[in-house]
Formats: C-alpha cells, sequence, structure tokens
C-alpha cells in the first residue's frame, strides 16, 4: 500500500529516520520543518497521511491540525509527541488527529501504525448495521465472541468488528474494549480500566485511559464526538451499550 505522505518535523535527524523508514515501505515522502509549510504542502499535494510533530515553529502541530479539519481536509494525522506534553496530546485527539505516538519511539511501530491508518482511511465509512459478520471454518464459536449490538470481539482471535467491518486496535484498545464488551451496561471506573492496561502499556495514567477511549471511538463509533455506544458516566468513567436498545440514552 505505496503512499503520499508528507512528515512535517523540525528535529533534521528524526525527520531524515521518519523518511528512511517510509520510504523503506514504498511510500513517496515529503519533509517539511515547520507548520506554515506544511499546511500549504497539504493543500497543494492533498497527501493520503501526514506524520505531524506537535511542537514546530511557525505553526505547532496542534495549529495545523485545527486548521485542516477547520477545512474539512480529512487526512489521516498521526501525531508526534513528547510524553511532557501529554496535555497538548489530549487537546490533538480532540482537534482531530487519528493517532499519536510519543517520542523516542521505535521506527518500526511508527510504520505499523501508519499501515493502519491507512488502511483504515481507504476502507470508507461502516457499512450500515444490517451488514453481519460472515462466520467460516477459522471463526470463534459464537459462544465465545463477545456481542455488543453489532460490535464483535473475538478475544481467542484477538480481532474487532463493527457491523461487520473490521477494526485494527492496538494490544492496550482491545484490552480495554475486551472488558468492557464481556459485561455490556457495566461502568468500569478508570482505576478498574488502568488494571486491565498494566503489561500493555509501558506509560500508564488515568489520561492514558481517556486517549484509549477517545481512540477507540474513532473506530466503533458512527459519530466519534456523539457517542452512542462507548459511553462516559461523569465523575464515574465509562460502559460500552447497544445504540439500538439504548435510543434515548443521552450521549456524552
Amino acid at each position: 500500500m505505496c503512499a503520499n505522505i508528507v512528515v512535517a518535523e523540525d528535529d533534521a535527524k528524526q525527520a531524515e529516520l521518519v523518511r528512511r523508514y517510509l520510504e523503506h515501505e514504498g511510500h513517496a515522502v515529503t519533509v517539511v520543518e515547520d507548520g506554515r509549510t506544511a499546511l500549504e504542502t497539504v493543500r497543494h499535494q492533498e497527501p493520503d497521511l501526514v506524520v505531524l510533530d506537535v511542537m514546530m515553529p511557525g505553526a505547532d502541530g496542534l495549529d495545523v491540525v485545527r486548521i485542516l479539519r477547520a477545512e474539512r481536509r480529512e487526512v489521516p494525522v498521526l501525531m508526534l509527541t513528547a510524553r511532557s506534553t501529554e496535555d497538548d496530546l489530549l487537546l490533538g485527539l480532540d482537534l482531530g488527529a487519528d493517532d499519536y505516538m510519543t517520542k523516542p519511539f521505535s521506527p518500526r511501530e511508527l510504520t505499523a501504525r501508519v499501515r493502519t491508518l491507512l488502511r483504515r482511511n481507504r476502507r470508507g465509512p461502516d457499512p450500515a448495521p444490517a451488514t453481519v459478520l460472515a462466520s467460516g471454518p477459522e471463526a470463534a464459536p459464537d459462544d465465545e465472541v463477545l456481542t455488543v449490538g453489532v460490535l464483535r470481539v473475538d478475544p481467542l482471535r484477538h480481532e474487532v468488528s463493527v457491523a461487520g467491518a473490521p477494526v485494527e486496535c492496538t494490544p492496550g484498545e482491545f484490552r480495554l474494549l475486551a472488558a468492557m464488551a464481556a459485561e455490556p451496561g457495566r461502568v468500569f471506573t478508570r482505576a478498574r480500566l488502568l488494571d486491565e492496561l498494566h503489561g500493555f502499556d509501558k506509560y500508564i495514567s488515568g489520561r492514558t485511559v481517556d486517549m484509549h477511549v477517545m481512540n477507540l471511538r474513532k473506530k466503533i463509533e458512527r459519530v466519534p464526538r456523539r457517542p452512542a455506544r462507548l459511553i462516559t458516566v461523569f465523575g464515574v468513567g465509562y460502559k460500552l451499550m447497544d445504540p439500538a436498545k439504548n435510543v434515548r440514552h443521552a450521549s456524552s
């Protein structure tokens, strides 16, 4: 899956490393050093994906994401950030970034994240709920698959689908989703969800849970900003619901 990718990174060594790994994957890469040039390049090239550093001169990564989404540009954005900018990271995801990686990061993991974002973007929107996930000789038995409406979580094969469309999840995201899918309607506190993440995330905090939830909503909700499936219970935590059975539930 070859793509046109814009890398916005003002650290020359970091940018060169990212460029080499992405080009090795067969992608065409354009490197820019500041936010203003990143915006101009995206407008001109209309790339398939943007790798965007948060801290840049001219206009930072948060400004770039805000402007791109205000212009209704749906290009996937993978943000690069230092762990000390966690608040900026959360804001970036809320503004419309699709994924993030903290520095220092593994270039091989970066290329894997890029592949996932490109696959997700090229699949298009989720099909209508009437679509049913086909079963086959390799599918797990129905009594071992966790089902919440059209959401299916297969713990044995580490697979997730919504209305038959496969959903790519990180190990941490899958762990949280499987825990909640096993008890739909139950409210999970952040502390309980943090327990699920031990051994999956290197850096764990209450905000880590929130970031996973935001990313999951981008993957399993029709309108992530108005979730109907993965619901916030204010002051407590989160719960997973079947929207078809809870059409009157107020979204968070």
